[in-house]
């Protein structure tokens, strides 16, 4: 086995001038390079928990940067604060841009989004569909647990303190089956429990954007998700593959594993369905 290259970490100046810290997970000298994934992080964590993630990819060819999200892990902003109700999709299309800027002419640039960072990811696909070759979605976001008291709140308190911030309410039990998962993110400095008032909005009302968009689906889609997931409601993930178009989105459900799905304790089904699907495409 090739030995592993040394991953990076660097500063990325956004156009408002914020700064963004990104991560990448360059191949060894020498291997040859079969694409190109840019990792979304999910909500109050950030790019280096996926150093796991980015080495099987490694492994099989491709080259990964991460970055965090805009009020996440070592970037700028408050903690979980969102300015503007696009900041997260800009960013990503300034990331979008610079990866692309090192990406070999012919060899394709894959996103993988993660829960909050899935449907940011989603989002960003379907309003820029000619951008990215493929997309992977690891429990994204496309539906909540929220009651309906709650889906009230989250539309009427960003009208009266859009950036007020509060605890997210993750229940870290429900991350893994695998309790050192649980304990390493809570003894992570990176990871926080904060989110806006705005953000919660951008969650709850991107979701049902994104499901009333899947029948116009042109990205090929690997959807990736958790039947027993408490963190984001697996129902959204269905409601999306259902009005899919065929051919377009593949998905992979995983009935017992919790939110955290490349994080299980049996995680391995989860890896051979990634890298079957990149084999059949890349």
């Amino acid at each position: 086995m090739a030995a592993e290259s040394t991953s990076t970490l660097s500063t990325f100046t956004a156009s408002d001038g914020d700064n963004l810290a990104v991560q990448d997970w360059p191949l060894p000298e020498g291997a040859a390079l079969r694409g190109f994934v840019l990792i979304v992080h999910g909500l109050g964590e950030h790019a280096g928990r996926y150093e796991h993630v980015a080495r099987r990819l490694n492994g099989w060819g491709f080259a990964v940067r991460g970055y965090d999200q805009f009020g996440h892990g070592e970037s700028g902003g408050a903690r979980g604060a969102l300015p503007t109700a696009n900041r997260l999709l800009d960013d990503l299309s300034e990331m979008v841009e610079s990866t692309r800027s090192r990406t070999p002419d012919g060899k394709p640039l894959i996103l993988l989004g993660h829960s909050m960072g899935g449907l940011v990811a989603a989002r960003y696909a379907a309003e820029h569909p000619k951008q990215v070759d493929a997309l992977v979605l690891s429990s994204p976001a496309l539906a909540t647990h929220m009651s309906p008291f709650q889906k009230f709140l989250s539309r009427l308190i960003p009208q009266l303190a859009p950036n007020l911030r509060l605890g997210n309410g993750l229940n870290t039990r429900y991350l893994s089956h695998d309790p050192h998962v649980e304990r390493a993110y809570k003894a992570d400095v990176l990871v926080h429990d904060r989110i806006s008032a705005r953000l919660v909005q951008f969650i709850a009302e991107g979701g049902p954007k994104v499901i009333a968009q899947a029948s116009q689906w042109k990205v090929p889609t690997l959807l990736m998700y958790a039947g027993q997931d408490r963190l984001v409601n697996p129902q959204g993930s269905r409601e999306f593959e259902q009005a899919a178009p065929n051919g377009v989105v593949t998905a992979c459900a995983f009935p017992d594993l919790y939110h955290e799905i490349f994080n299980e304790r049996e995680a391995e089904p989860v890896y051979e369905c990634l890298r079957a699907w990149l084999e059949e495409r890349f």
